[in-house]
């Protein structure tokens, strides 16, 4: 149910913001990976988990793009 709740709350957005979010994400990621390489992360589900909100952006983005 979490996963519908974020999908709708990223459908509310405006293109902007969605790169926004996008942008933010990947950062989020790149520094997960990094702690990852360094041992410093505890809680290695995390990844998976940006990762995949990272492509339910994208998908978000590219159906916006479509409609219009």
């Amino acid at each position: 149910m979490k996963i519908n709740a974020f999908v709708e709350d990223l459908r509310k957005k405006s293109v902007s913001e969605l790169n926004e979010e996008l942008v933010a994400a990947k950062k989020e990621l790149f520094n997960l990976r990094f702690q990852n390489a360094t041992n410093q992360l505890e809680n290695t589900s995390r990844i998976k988990e940006v990762r995949k909100n990272i492509a339910r952006i994208q998908t978000v983005i590219t159906e916006m793009a479509k409609a219009e």
